[in-house]
């Protein structure tokens, strides 16, 4: 110990004795059956130096001995636990607090000093912290819930840390106690790894903590809740909603922000659906409730509900209008208007707009389409040395149309007359055949009627 206890009656008396520690639910473990040892003066604080009643105990089964590190008074100070040092409300570091908050070390560094003014201390903390701001201000307690600290601060204990130690003999090969060894064969880290090299001091003052520089920069990097343009949208979207969650428990935390005008919670889906009557609400709680909404030790993920398929498809362009599709190579173009060219729908890289092939749909297009005119017949002619056959399949020439004889001199002409269609009506409303437009892929002669 750094001071005897032959030393003068004045620093005896500022010894501490405890009955009980100041510990985190994780450093104490899951086990409810607890047996603690107790050592009055057993060892010296790790930060002031003085000597003060230590606790020893076993968090669980499979875990390693904790036991208290520094005094009472070092630990209220900070507000921390006597064993991790982490924060007792949050379960952080000492350095990611104080930056979230904003709050400055005031704690001197050396022995003289802070031997003064942990004397001084004591005295305050007599008095009840909430009756003294200046002592909670010290203590690193926040007058009102920091959003950096809501998002990351642990909600349930982490056990993980209690674990034994990596055997040194088992890293080296060596050790022969195999299931019976009471420490850990695992990997250990890297030696470069920052998260290696910790100090006590360095985690209680809040300076260079590598653990504290890895979750500032977690924070740094959290997602950020987006504000659809939809502004009809009202509704946010609540998930990891256990069992045990009802309606009236999220209505409690909800309804200041605004009116509610329903609350669905599908069954064993783990959601629910949040809807306001104005949107001005809506993102008020979405704002406020993003990533810090807990319910039951339950964390909530709040997110904005989406649109309802209706009108989803609305937005889809083209869903209830008629296509229009490019021109298919090959075939005729007929005389369309295009629409004129202005300074509004001509562009600098593609030009005016080109007029698209317009999709049958009804008797009204029929009629249009059928005052288109028919292009003229055409005149295959044939190879003298190739003679039409005449044994053509009944079913497809014969029910198209009748073959010409054949002449021995030149070449023969065939007239086309186009297939029959169903009959549609014509321009003056009676049925009839109406004139279609030609296509080459339905012309007889290309279809095998004229092989040899």
């Amino acid at each position: 110990m750094a001071i005897s206890k032959s030393a003068n009656t004045y620093n005896r008396l500022n010894w501490e004795e405890s009955d009980f520690p100041i510990i985190c639910q994780t450093c104490l473990g899951d086990n409810p059956y607890l047996r603690m040892l107790k050592e009055k003066h057993g060892d010296a604080c790790k930060i002031c130096s003085r000597p003060f009643t230590i606790f020893r105990w076993c968090p669980g089964a499979k875990m390693r001995y904790k036991r208290t590190e520094i005094c009472q008074t070092c630990c209220k100070l900070k507000n921390i636990c006597q064993t991790c040092l982490l924060d007792l409300e949050y379960g952080l570091p000492v350095q990611v607090r104080d930056t979230a908050i904003g709050t400055k070390d005031e704690v001197p560094k050396s022995i003289v000093n802070r031997e003064y003014y942990i004397q001084n201390t004591e005295k305050m903390l007599n008095s009840s912290s909430d009756a003294n701001p200046a002592l909670a201000l010290m203590q690193g307690k926040a007058s009102q819930p920091n959003d950096t600290l809501m998002k990351l601060a642990r909600t349930t204990p982490y056990y993980r840390r209690n674990l034994p130690h990596i055997c040194s003999f088992w890293v080296k090969g060596e050790c022969k106690r195999g299931e019976e060894c009471p420490y850990r064969h695992e990997k250990p880290t890297d030696p470069d790894d920052p998260l290696a090299h910790q100090n006590i001091k360095d985690r209680y003052f809040g300076r260079n903590d590598p653990v504290a520089k890895k979750l500032l920069n977690r924070a740094s990097n959290l997602p950020k809740l987006e504000t659809p343009e939809d502004i009809s949208i009202t509704t946010l979207y609540l998930g990891n909603v256990t069992e045990g969650i009802n309606e009236k428990d999220i209505r409690d935390i909800c309804y200041p922000f605004g009116e509610i005008r329903s609350i669905s919670i599908p069954p064993k889906q783990q959601c629910a659906f949040l809807q306001y009557t104005s949107r001005f609400a809506a993102e008020q709680a979405a704002q406020a409730l993003f990533g810090k909404m807990i319910i039951k030790g339950q964390r909530i993920n709040v997110r904005w509900g989406k649109p309802q398929g209706s009108a989803v498809k609305e937005t889809i362009p083209g869903l209830h209008s008629v296509p229009n599709y490019d021109p298919v190579p090959g075939l005729p173009e007929f005389a369309i208007p295009s629409q004129p060219a202005t300074s509004d729908n001509v562009d600098e890289e593609t030009g005016p707009p080109v007029a698209k092939r317009p999709l049958i749909t009804g008797a009204a297009d029929a009629q249009s389409v059928s005052s288109i005119p028919l292009p003229p017949s055409s005149a295959v002619p044939l190879p003298t040395d190739a003679a039409p056959s005449s044994a053509a399949p009944a079913n497809v020439a014969s029910a198209m149309f009748q073959m010409p004889a054949a002449s021995t001199g030149g070449a023969t002409e065939l007239p086309f007359i186009p297939p029959p269609f169903p009959d549609m009506p014509g321009p003056s409303g009676n049925s009839g055949p109406a004139p279609r437009a030609y296509y080459p892929s339905q012309d007889p002669r290309l279809i095998g009627s004229n092989q040899a």
